[in-house]
């Protein structure tokens, strides 16, 4: 009888590993986001939406300290937000090259569930102004706009200074 109970547990054990190795990956990768890589042209309609919808558009980069510093606030806020008619975009500034191994990663990892976007548009003296035409290039920087109602901000916002700014747009 123990034979027996030992290779009936022996194959539940194969069955279990197979089952962990196949399906639980394919479970979680399920909930990974898919960013799409854009240049200006393809961000630009993004930037100029006429609506009742408020629009809050980060420029950051996983690179940038100040930029992954403040994202929890983002990521509060847009929480918090969920059930008004408030969009938020978040348009990476990293380097391609580094999509794969450090861009899903990060977003991953720091549960980002709002929209991310990669703004591979090397001409960058010709698109900043068009964003902004103060803006510097300086990350983070973030647009929030509603209709003709614009609010442009190259620094750091707190998760205060960004519900008052969405709130007067």
């Amino acid at each position: 009888m123990n034979l027996f109970l030992a290779m009936f547990v022996s194959m539940i054990m194969k069955n279990l590993i197979i089952f962990f190795l196949v399906f639980v990956p394919l479970v979680v990768s399920s909930n990974a986001q898919e960013v799409s890589e854009v240049n200006f042209e393809e961000l630009s309609p993004w930037l100029n939406k006429t609506n009742d919808t408020t629009y809050v558009v980060n420029f950051w980069a996983t690179w940038c300290k100040p930029c992954v510093e403040e994202m929890p606030h983002f990521m509060e806020v847009a929480s918090a937000m969920k059930d008004e008619k408030v969009k938020f975009l978040f348009v990476s500034l990293d380097f391609p090259t580094q999509k794969e191994s450090r861009l899903l990663p990060f977003i991953e990892k720091h549960e980002i569930r709002e929209q991310v976007i990669l703004l591979n548009d090397p001409n960058s003296n010709e698109w900043i102004n068009k964003v902004d035409a103060g803006w510097s290039g300086a990350i983070p920087a973030t647009l929030i706009y509603k209709d003709n109602s614009r609010s442009f901000h190259e620094s750091s916002l707190s998760k205060e200074e960004l519900i008052t700014i969405i709130k007067s747009i």
